[in-house]
């Protein structure tokens, strides 16, 4: 049995939790020249966030993450070189065909892209993995195809300026 020194019992608080982005767990890899030449045009639409993703536990053998996105935001399509189980908390998210709420959720395998939008009310989503440290890879489109997701990031602004987190309803059973 292998010598494992991390703690067997911890308690985390979500207000203690640091922002994805600060928190050096996840990298970004791969070549998108579009998205980067669409980049000053996404930056301009983005003046209010439609996202944010914070990382509430996180040891060397797992982490967990917590993402909120607000009504109609787009999550480009992407990648991850781990495995991850998704669990929507509040609100919805629409994948294809598919809409997911609360108490649903999906697994992605390592490599297999997938994107989502989020649903009327936003969703706040879960994310699962057995390691601490992983990547992002986008797939690029072209320039056109992220023009139109500005459009719909410039068309989220007097929503999101002041949107609230989506209500947390526990799924009903008969």
């Amino acid at each position: 049995m292998a010598d494992n020194t991390e703690p067997r019992f911890a308690i985390f608080r979500g207000t203690d939790a640091p922002a994805l982005e600060t928190c050096d767990c996840m990298t970004y890899e791969g070549e998108t020249p579009n998205l980067v030449a669409a980049q000053p045009l996404l930056m301009e639409a983005m003046q209010v966030r439609g996202e944010y993703a914070d990382v509430p536990f996180r040891r060397a053998d797992m982490s967990l993450a917590r993402l909120w996105v607000k009504s109609g935001f787009p999550l480009p399509l992407h990648s991850h070189d781990c495995d991850c189980l998704y669990y929507i908390v509040a609100g919805s998210i629409r994948m294809g065909k598919e809409t997911l709420e609360a108490g649903d959720g999906f697994f992605v395998g390592a490599e297999v892209p997938y994107a989502y939008t989020a649903g009327p009310d936003g969703a706040e989503v879960l994310e699962f993995r057995k390691t601490d440290r992983f990547n992002i890879r986008v797939r690029d489109k072209s320039v056109s195809g992220w023009e139109k997701t500005a459009a719909t990031l410039r068309e989220g602004h007097a929503r999101w300026a002041d949107e609230a987190p989506p209500q947390r309803r526990m799924p009903e059973k008969a």
